[in-house]
């Protein structure tokens, strides 16, 4: 049985470790506190490719998953196109919830 990876997000977001929307993920990501992403898979493709480039320039891992509605009712708030965990102890939670470990960047 596989664990629901967005089962942690809304406790994260109670602990205030996620930032939600496009411009809080992508100035998460610039700032250097975001752990990992989550982007909607009904996002646009711009924000999808705008977001992914993004951590792959600051290495964070980016997951596109689960739908706009999914996100936001995850977090207590209305649709959300991306998500960025700030707790590394939460991203790595997650990150084991999609099945992969994240790599530490020297």
């Amino acid at each position: 049985m596989t664990k629901d990876p967005l089962g942690l997000l809304g406790l994260a977001a109670k602990a205030g470790a996620v930032k939600s929307g496009g411009f809080l993920t992508e100035k998460a990501i610039k700032e250097g506190e975001a752990f990992i992403v989550i982007v909607a898979q009904d996002a646009s493709d711009g924000t999808k490719k705008k977001l992914c480039d993004k951590c792959k320039f600051y290495q964070v891992p980016c997951y596109i998953y689960g739908t706009m509605d999914e996100l936001g009712h995850r977090v207590g708030r209305e649709a959300r196109s991306s998500l960025a965990i700030t707790d590394e102890g939460f991203a790595k939670q997650t990150v084991k919830r999609f099945g992969m470990e994240i790599q530490e960047v020297d």
